[in-house]
């Protein structure tokens, strides 16, 4: 099984939303998901065009990048908004350049949803490698 941690800066939308999708979509592996300055809950309209999506995540909420973490996942994937991020070790991260939805219209955070949906699709496959 791999285990695989989604990290962007307040773990309240992008990194909730691949959470979602990756462990919704995997038969075997396992996602988790943390932020660098976690806000107090999930984005409620991420929350909203994750239910259009057939998927859950009312549920989660936001939590801290951990030391542990580092150790515990085999790939750590920030969603483009911790450039470099000194947190997670180089060898492990994989960087997505994903636009915040934070604050835009439910169709940017669709568009924001739909991109991210393809990325897991993508490293899904690529974990099976």
């Amino acid at each position: 099984m791999k285990k695989v941690l989604f990290v962007c800066v307040e773990n309240s939308c992008r990194s909730q939303m691949a959470k979602g999708f990756f462990n919704n979509l995997s038969k075997k592996d396992y996602a988790d998901s943390a932020g660098t300055q976690p806000a107090d809950t999930v984005n409620q309209t991420a929350i909203q065009v994750m239910k259009e999506a057939d998927i859950n995540i009312s549920e989660e909420h936001p939590k801290l990048i951990t030391p542990q973490m580092n150790k515990e996942f085999d790939y750590i994937v920030t969603m483009g908004c911790i450039e470099g991020c000194p947190l997670t070790p180089k060898h492990k991260t994989i960087e997505w350049n994903i636009a915040d939805p934070h604050g835009k219209s439910i169709d940017f955070f669709r568009k924001t949803r739909d991109n991210i949906r393809k990325h897991i699709e993508d490293l899904m496959e690529e974990i099976k490698k």
